[in-house]
């Protein structure tokens, strides 16, 4: 989503008002990946502070992802909020703080800026619910829907050999 600067840019002061649906791509992170069937809405404001633009907005909206122990799908609501200060691509080299972003011309790309903030502002793992038992590592059976059946004892391999030697030790 492209957003027009040119108003803000002219007037020192102003204020741009931002209320529009931002079509995001499907998002992969760390082994995670997000759909956002509907967009992510972002309403906030840009303001001219003559040097740069301060971009403060909130970010909402629901994605789809993964259940983090059975892998089903989970929809999940989001929402966070943007602080940016956005600088001219040519005033790179007066500008010595590295939290900024740059632009060129009289437009910003949003939907860069809305991804960095989602991949920082994104829990670890979702759960289908809270009380999600997950596959079994042995089968890959889903444990919400009943148990397998796997044998139960695991051993640490560190100990498997002291295990097999007990074993045979108590059919002797």
């Amino acid at each position: 989503m492209i957003i027009d600067l040119s108003s803000v840019l002219k007037d020192y002061g102003g204020v741009m008002r931002l209320c529009e649906k931002a079509d995001i791509k499907d998002i992969s992170f760390q082994g995670e990946k997000f759909v956002f069937p509907e967009g992510l809405l972002i309403k906030g404001k840009i303001t001219n502070n003559t040097k740069s633009l301060y971009l403060s907005a909130e970010v909402t909206g629901k994605a789809i992802t993964a259940c983090a122990r059975c892998l089903k799908p989970v929809e999940v609501d989001i929402s966070f909020d943007i602080s940016e200060i956005l600088v001219r691509e040519e005033e790179k080299e007066s500008v010595s703080d590295e939290d900024v972003i740059f632009y060129s011309g009289y437009s910003v790309d949003m939907d860069e800026i809305i991804i960095d903030n989602f991949i920082v502002n994104v829990p670890g793992k979702y759960l289908c619910k809270e009380d999600c038992k997950g596959l079994c590592p042995n089968c890959g059976k889903d444990l919400n829907l009943g148990e397998c059946t796997c044998e139960k004892e695991e051993i640490d391999p560190r100990w498997a050999a002291l295990a097999e030697i007990m074993k045979n030790s108590e059919t002797e």
